[in-house]
């Protein structure tokens, strides 16, 4: 199967960046939070999670006041679901295109993006209060998330520079190894 064999490649990447990135740059040695890092970018670059959160009508909710407000009106797991997207999707933008939210913001977009960023961190913190008994991500990780959301958005945007080439740590080749 090639398309299996390449999601599992740009998996493997992103595990490799990852790993690199948090464990080696950042000494952030955190499997569990690094897995799930991993998981996040595999998800987005593939498009699964950034319509996840949907109106009650069945529309995507695309901004995170709007998001906000659907999650609010749910209860127990889905409301932990709702929170968690929130916090993911809040997460990957903050970290791998700041740049993008800054030009939506208009004349102060350094208030919006702080403000976007604090939603994030609301969302994982909200999302950990709710215990599920699934093999879904951990309260405990959720918590951590939201603790360590501004040291993940900065490690993300350490993830993008190394994919991009500007990475100022490199192997002898002069690339990256991901094994």
């Amino acid at each position: 199967m090639p398309g299996r064999s390449a999601r599992q490649a740009l998996h493997r990447f992103f595990a490799g960046l990852c790993e690199h990135v948090f464990e080696c740059r950042l000494g952030v040695a955190d499997t569990q939070l690094i897995d799930y890092l991993t998981d996040l970018l595999d998800a987005f670059v593939r498009c699964d999670q950034p319509q996840a959160v949907r109106r009650s009508s069945g529309q995507p909710a695309l901004d995170v006041s709007s998001m906000m407000a659907e999650a609010d009106r749910r209860v127990g797991l889905a409301r932990r679901e709702f929170h968690r997207q929130i916090g993911d999707f809040t997460l990957f933008w903050a970290g791998m295109y700041p740049e993008s939210l800054r030009q939506v913001a208009g004349p102060v977009p350094m208030d919006v993006f702080v403000d976007y960023c604090q939603h994030g961190k609301r969302a994982y913190s909200i999302a950990s209060e709710i215990e599920v008994e699934t093999d879904q991500a951990s309260s405990d990780l959720l918590r951590r998330l939201s603790d360590q959301y501004d040291l993940c958005a900065y490690g993300l945007r350490e993830i993008r520079r190394e994919w991009e080439g500007g990475g100022e740590d490199r192997s002898a080749s002069g690339s990256l190894l991901l094994g």
